[in-house]
């Protein structure tokens, strides 16, 4: 019987987001490979020929399609991503959209528009739904030992000043604020009502937040509590969650970014890649007893399998536009929650 050809995606950038975090778990996925490489450094071109035997690399996207692609990652820095998307789908090609997926819901409801009116598939690189300490958070629901969910902490501090972005497309909001807010949705579902706290550092057009503290109350009835920060020399990871049987508690790791830039691959690893460490597992207090969580695994991968499938019409897309503009919308809720000093009313 004959093997059906990989599906072949196009990276449109290799800096830190398509070389750490989309060209080595395209690799580690099924049914997938990178077909091709766009970017105009030398310096880069250099490390796509070293690092993805086999990949083409391309000074466009226009040249990269018509060389023949599947479909395509959007990864340039947020500024250039809207055309390069539209280009995109204006070819035809399937693509994704890296986080931060447009500066506000209003600019990804264009985007999601105009893949509609195209009928061409469109999805956002989500990849932290697929976090080992999320997908444990998950298992724990799932399993009830919390009982009746009452509300969620989520904290998530990098100290990583040398990649925080200043001015009017950065900020730590539109940075991590995708990640850690589009997974308190994935987890409770939509939100209600937002309320926010955000710091800030700069003044006039080079003002930017620089950490943040937001609460939300979701449809469900459940409230999350998100906060994060980048610049005050903290490296943090924890969720708790507090319920009427009892809580969950847990102190992880970055696992999967941290392996990366240790120069560790998950095509390498195989099963054995995503785990927390056995130090870090979470404890469940249910019911007067406290219990060990082992992690569940954590496999950015996963996103690529599923998209794969969503390109050969097998599947849906991994990440639905709905939900990554209720993201969105959910962020330009906390700004003005911030500007306002109010609670922000979604629905």
């Amino acid at each position: 019987m004959a093997t059906e050809a990989p599906t072949r995606i196009g990276i449109v950038g290799y800096g830190t987001g398509g070389r750490h975090f989309h060209a080595p778990f395209i690799a580690a996925a099924e049914g997938v490979e990178v077909a091709g490489v766009v970017t105009r450094s030398p310096e880069r071109r250099a490390l796509v020929e070293a690092e993805v035997p086999g990949a083409r690399v391309f000074d466009s996207l226009s040249a990269m399609i018509d060389a023949g692609v599947d479909a395509v990652t959007i990864t340039t820095p947020p500024e250039t991503r809207r055309e390069l998307v539209l280009e995109a789908i204006g070819r035809g090609v399937p693509a994704v959209g890296d986080k931060p997926f447009a500066p506000s819901a209003a600019g990804a409801r264009e985007l999601a528009a105009a893949a509609a009116d195209a009928g061409v598939l469109l999805t956002v690189f989500h990849n932290r739904r697929w976090d080992a300490d999320v997908r444990t958070v998950k298992a724990v629901l799932d399993g009830g030992g919390v009982g009746e969910l009452w509300r969620v902490h989520s904290r998530f501090d990098l100290d990583d000043p040398v990649t925080f972005e200043m001015g009017p497309t950065g900020g730590l909001l539109r940075d991590l604020g995708s990640h850690v807010v589009d997974q308190m949705l994935w987890l409770l579902g939509p939100a209600e009502r937002v309320h926010a706290r955000l710091d800030h550092i700069g003044d006039g057009a080079d003002r930017t937040d620089a950490g943040f503290v937001i609460s939300i109350d979701h449809v469900s009835g459940v409230r999350s509590f998100i906060s994060s920060s980048k610049l005050n020399g903290m490296q943090v990871r924890e969720f708790r969650l507090y319920g009427s049987r009892g809580g969950y508690e847990a102190s992880g790791t970055d696992v999967q970014a941290q392996a990366i830039f240790a120069g560790r691959r998950p095509a390498d690893e195989g099963d054995r890649w995503g785990y927390d460490d056995e130090s870090r597992w979470g404890h469940l207090h249910s019911d007067g007893r406290t219990s060990i969580v082992p992690s569940e695994r954590g496999a950015y991968q996963d996103f690529y399998t599923s998209w794969g499938r969503a390109v050969r019409g097998e599947a849906d897309v991994p990440v639905s536009l709905d939900s990554a503009i209720e993201t969105l919308a959910v962020l330009d809720a906390a700004r003005e929650s911030d500007a306002t000093g109010s609670v922000v009313r979604l629905r």
